[in-house]
């Protein structure tokens, strides 16, 4: 095997509640990862040399602080692995919209790159690697919807009923270094249990400092809320609602407002990058 090609999905957090914070300033908090049936596509090429190249259809993305290659080079020094690749990101997901792309993104790398460069690594290697790149990445390398506590590394598989959801990103630009800074930020909620998780009110703590701070979310959230419940996925700036049926999620977005772009995704319990990854057994 010489290429491969695989998806690197969406998540929302179906509600996300702050616990506290810790003393090296980072946040304990419990949210559910719902993934999605929908993101970006990653192509992997082998090559005989140790030169790892990344290209995109965003040519913008394309830099030494892209995760894509960020996982890549840490696999690489990890596993002493004498072969390269070319990578290409076909980037769909929006960018800042609190959706985990590029969490996804480095997640698929190192699944796709364990198997092209035949490392074997363990998933829980995978996963601990990821983990020192971002707090999410565990999630899409573990690849299964769950309950999350710690940073979000702590993980639970749970499932849910496959919902039919809409998605939709206001034109800006949230900084998830600045919410979490920010005086503001609700940090004292209580700790629920896992059992309990069904039967609670789910709530983003984030939302409402992310509604003051940008206002164009809160307008977001205020037209959604017209077709169906809906509520602010991480930091923001992405904003959803589940719908009954893909018809009814389809008229929604025919409304959608200029300022915003928005796709329709199925959830799933378990990500579409393992069924890809069997394929090519």
């Amino acid at each position: 095997m010489t290429t491969l090609i695989l998806p690197a999905v969406a998540k929302l957090n179906l509600f996300l509640h702050i616990t506290g914070r810790r003393p090296d300033g980072y946040h304990n908090l419990q949210t559910l990862f719902q993934l999605l049936d929908t993101g970006d596509t990653l192509s992997f090429r082998l090559r005989d040399d140790k030169q790892i190249h990344l290209a995109c259809n965003n040519p913008d993305l394309v830099n030494e602080q892209n995760l894509v290659l960020r996982a890549a080079r840490l696999l690489q020094a990890h596993s002493n692995c004498l072969q390269g690749c070319d990578i290409y990101l076909d980037k769909q997901l929006p960018m800042g919209g609190g959706l985990g792309g590029g969490s996804s993104d480095a997640a698929t790398t190192l699944l796709g790159l364990n198997k092209l460069w035949r490392l074997n690594l363990s998933l829980d290697t995978l996963a601990e690697l990821g983990l020192s790149l971002g707090a999410d990445i565990p999630l899409f390398v573990r690849g299964y919807t769950a309950f999350a506590e710690g940073v979000g590394e702590k993980l639970r598989p749970i499932e849910l009923e496959q919902k039919t959801y809409l998605i939709v990103t206001p034109d800006c630009h949230i900084s998830t270094q600045q919410v979490f800074q920010h005086p503001d930020l609700i940090r004292n909620s209580s700790q629920i249990h896992y059992q309990e998780l069904l039967t609670t009110a789910w709530r983003n703590d984030c939302q409402p400092l992310v509604e003051r701070l940008y206002p164009i979310v809160a307008i977001t959230l205020q037209w959604l809320v017209e077709y169906a419940p809906c509520q602010m996925t991480g930091t923001g700036a992405s904003v959803f609602a589940a719908f009954p049926d893909q018809t009814s999620a389809q008229h929604a977005l025919k409304q959608l407002p200029p300022s915003c772009r928005g796709f329709i995704a199925k959830g799933v319990n378990q990500s579409p990058v393992w069924a890809a990854l069997a394929d090519t057994e």
